[in-house]
């Protein structure tokens, strides 16, 4: 098969797509999908720059959709290998597709019966590829780890993510207000396109009082962050009793918090990751209540222009999905 392989760790340009890589191995209780297409994660460029330990060789990628093998079905991959059987945290053997198991930036990949489903109804493949794992991250970030409901209003930080994204059309489709943060009045103006209520700039002091603010001075309900340093601000933005959900440190692995606002505040933190199969399924179930709506989508390339793309998501410039084609 035709397939990018990770063969060192660095700049996009080891990035290659190699001809003649062997088949996937199928194990019992796996399938064998046929991929049409695929896409870009954040967490694709942490592992091809070496921030994850993971054995080279690597097919690296985690969205996808395609078509099962053995069954002809158009299905969407899932990216959340190994979750386990309890809903509050996934358990010791969890992986993430594209870290310790081949992803799907190929022609072929093969993952466990259970990390497949239907495509939504009427989705093409580069629809569907667009989204698995932001939109598993942002399911769970926002119901089943902040517990988000209607009428209540949430904050999603860095709003041209694909995560981000994700957590504005979610939110809006569960009944609730979004406000959002971005870098530039033009990724302002999209996200309000893509449903947002409104937002700050991020790169103005004190956003976090200014979306207070914009919260009737009392702050928001919800807080999604996948930056990290931006903690402070974020929880100077939320209310008394409010949420901050977290699930990257896109910005820096470590931040400083008032300890004792926090606690007079009754304010929580919450940690998340991705999602679980019955996330997955909450999900799908959402996304079906919403037939007309679709991912976010910034370009659309073809796999031989992975390096390319990752010099795009890096930029940080895009608004919404990357996705790649696969012939």
């Amino acid at each position: 098969m035709r397939a990018v392989v990770l063969q060192e760790f660095g700049e996009p340009a080891v990035l290659r797509v190699h001809d003649g890589v062997p088949d996937p191995v199928v194990p019992d209780g796996w399938v064998l999908v046929r991929l049409h297409a695929c896409a870009l994660n954040w967490h694709d460029v942490l592992l091809r720059q070496g921030v994850y330990d993971v054995p080279l060789p690597r097919v690296p990628g985690s969205d996808g959709a395609g078509v099962r093998a053995d069954t002809g079905e158009q299905v969407l991959v899932l990216p959340s290998l190994f979750w386990g059987g309890a809903e509050r945290a996934p358990g010791p053997g969890f992986q993430i597709l594209g870290d310790r198991t081949d992803g799907t930036h190929a022609e072929l990949v093969a993952l466990p019966a259970e990390n497949v489903r239907p495509l939504p109804a009427g989705w093409s493949f580069v629809e569907a590829a667009a989204l698995p794992l932001a939109g598993l991250t942002a399911y769970r970030a926002l119901f089943a780890r902040a517990g988000l409901v209607a009428g209540e209003t949430v904050l999603v930080l860095g709003a041209g993510g694909g995560v981000a994204t994700m957590a504005i059309a979610l939110a809006r489709m569960a009944g609730a207000r979004v406000l959002v943060t971005t870098s530039t009045e033009a990724k302002l103006e999209r996200a309000i396109g893509l449903g947002a209520d409104g937002g700050v700039l991020y790169t103005s002091a004190h956003w976090g009082a200014a979306v207070r603010e914009m919260a009737g001075g009392v702050g928001v309900d919800v807080v999604v962050d996948s930056v990290g340093s931006t903690w402070p601000e974020a929880l100077t933005a939320l209310a008394d009793g409010g949420r901050l959900v977290t699930f990257g440190a896109t910005g820096s692995a470590d931040a400083h918090v008032d300890v004792r606002r926090l606690y007079f505040a009754q304010q929580t933190i919450l940690g998340t990751t991705m999602g679980s199969p019955r996330d997955a399924d909450g999900l799908l179930a959402l996304v079906a209540q919403a037939p007309d709506w679709r991912p976010a989508i910034d370009a659309v390339a073809p796999l031989d222009e992975i390096a390319a793309m990752h010099e795009r998501m890096a930029r940080r410039e895009h608004v919404g999905k990357l996705v790649l084609t696969v012939p």
